[in-house]
């Protein structure tokens, strides 16, 4: 190797290193007094600290009230920074909508912040089940999350549907199915119609189905909540958008993976034969992770579905 070429590939790897240490974690105003973190779609990073989803701030009377906690101590210092970078004031509130590391294991910075957190009953119930195996998949991808403890709801909500109001501002935490993990539940402003869906919905990259996910309640769960009359969606993953995206990208995706693994199933046809039959749908291969994800959620909604009849 000669020393110019040396000499470049040495500057080139430090610029690029300098790009992922500059990092920007900021909030985008959705609508009054409501703004997103809108995380990358790509993988957990060291340089992301787990934030590759997205997190919510509400502005209240009496302070801030946060839509998710983020992947450990870390990650939920860089969210206060951004809610206290918009209006220095406490953040009084956590609810958690989803049971996935990077959703809730920022909780027990924010409790010892005085933050009062919230969680539907289903997903507390997931999120102690599986923190252990949460912290041990995490950690290599980011170390950041070394010594997390877990804080789950000091208000557990029991109900399907649960009317809030903190700071003067109306909210509902509804549970309408398990999605992509067990209890997943999406925050609904009505004043400011604005949906915080967590993972039911994915834009901009394909959804995930894992083996605790039941995609025949996710596609039932999407429907249900496709009947609020939101302006703006605040998906799990991807930029905020609106119900023609989420359709295109999310909802007519669940549709067709549980009606065609349905079929396939119950002809019998075998796990192999409806993955490769199914493999190439095209209105979808724009989703970033199409190639890595789309056949393994035709291979394991095939599998549940199977297993069920």
């Amino acid at each position: 190797m000669n020393k110019l070429y040396r000499y470049l590939l040495v500057a080139g790897l430090a610029v690029i290193s300098f790009a992922s240490q500059a990092m920007e974690f900021s909030a985008q105003k959705v609508a009054d007094g409501v703004y997103a973190y809108v995380g990358p779609i790509t993988d957990r990073t060291p340089e992301n600290l787990g934030l590759n989803n997205n997190i919510g701030f509400i502005d209240t009377a009496d302070g801030w009230v946060l839509v998710d906690s983020g992947a450990g101590d870390a990650a939920a210092k860089k969210l206060e920074a951004i809610a206290k970078g918009i209006k220095n004031q406490p953040i009084v509130a956590v609810i958690n909508i989803g049971s996935q590391d990077h959703r809730w294991l920022g909780n027990d910075y924010f409790s010892k912040q005085g933050a009062k957190i919230y969680a539907f009953k289903k997903s507390v119930k997931t999120q102690a089940k599986m923190f252990n195996q949460q912290l041990d998949r995490l950690l290599p991808k980011v170390p950041a999350l070394k010594g997390v403890q877990m804080k789950t709801a000091d208000v557990v909500l029991e109900e399907a549907s649960n009317s809030l109001t903190i700071g003067g501002v109306e909210m509902q935490l509804n549970y309408y199915g398990d999605a992509h993990f067990p209890g997943d539940s999406v925050l609904w402003l009505p004043q400011q119609k604005v949906l915080f869906t967590g993972d039911i919905v994915y834009l901009d990259r394909m959804l995930g189905v894992h083996p605790w996910s039941n995609p025949v309640t996710w596609n039932e769960a999407y429907q249900q909540m496709r009947q609020l009359p939101s302006e703006y969606i605040v998906p799990g993953h991807g930029k905020v958008s609106d119900w023609k995206q989420a359709d295109a990208e999310t909802g007519d995706y669940l549709k067709k993976l549980v009606e065609k693994m349905t079929a396939q199933a119950e002809d019998f046809a075998g796990v192999n034969s409806a993955v490769s039959e199914n493999s190439d749908w095209p209105e979808f291969k724009h989703l970033e992770h199409y190639d890595s994800w789309h056949k393994q959620n035709l291979n394991r909604t095939y599998l549940k579905l199977e297993a069920s009849m």
